[in-house]
């Protein structure tokens, strides 16, 4: 019995993460962590590692499809990048000195700011202000990486749509990419510091989101803009409300 609710929490967390990388580059820990943490009783450091790696995979898939269909900014990413790999590691090593119980809420609250989070309007800006507001969001979104286990994906999302003034596949495409690399150094930060995960529960996660987020990325680089950013506003009010229940 206890096999059949792990694989079932697995799988819905793993489809839910799934969908959110592929179409939104979301972060899969705006799911994972939360449902591992309320309905699996996961430790919220171990369960913040977990959803971590198995962003890694989802998103390195993603960032493949939409690179493979010329919808991904390599150059532009990798500047980014750097402020964020960082400061992830510091925000790993935060996270750990927190409680377990302040650790479990706070994730819940700010995925569910995360994924509620809307666009704003950035035009007028000059270059030198943009990239000086890029490495300061670098340096937040690595806290946040590797403090409650998202990778950041739609904070670089909104970066990249509002701010740089990307193109919707091509922001999601980048996000994505970055997000593998972050993804891993908050992963290996937290099993470094926290120790082995639960390898059930860390294989099913891993497995049931890079299936998911495959299919999410394939369809999102078929689909026409006006259908990606419906099937993307759909995913994410869905993931917001899902998210928004286990807290209460």
């Amino acid at each position: 019995m206890k096999l059949l609710i792990t694989t079932l929490v697995t799988f819905f967390a793993g489809m839910g993460a799934g969908l959110g990388t592929g179409f939104a580059g979301l972060s899969a820990a705006a799911v994972i962590s939360p449902m591992l943490i309320t309905f699996l009783h996961v430790d919220p450091y171990m369960a913040v590692g977990i959803a971590l790696s198995s962003d890694v995979l989802a998103s390195a898939v993603s960032a493949y499809t939409y690179g493979k269909n010329k919808n991904l900014d390599i150059k532009n990413g990798l500047i980014m990048m750097g402020s964020v790999l960082t400061f992830t590691v510091v925000g790993s090593y935060l996270a750990s000195l927190v409680p377990s119980t302040t650790m479990g809420n706070f994730s819940v609250f700010m995925t569910f700011l995360l994924v509620m989070t809307t666009k704003e309007s950035m035009q007028g800006v000059s270059a030198k202000k943009r990239a000086i507001q890029s490495l300061i969001c670098g340096i937040i979104i690595g806290l946040i990486c590797g403090f409650i286990g998202a990778g950041g994906g739609m904070m670089m999302l909104l970066i990249l749509t509002s701010v740089l003034g990307y193109e919707l596949k091509t922001a999601v495409g980048t996000s994505v990419f970055i997000m593998t690399f972050t993804a891993l150094t908050g992963a290996v930060s937290h099993f470094a510091i926290g120790g082995r995960p639960d390898w059930l529960i860390f294989g099913l996660c891993v497995v049931f989101t890079l299936l998911w987020a495959r299919i999410a990325a394939l369809f999102a680089n078929k689909a026409a803009p006006k259908t990606l950013n419906r099937a993307t506003g759909i995913i994410l009010v869905i993931l917001g409300i899902v998210v928004l229940s286990f807290s209460l």
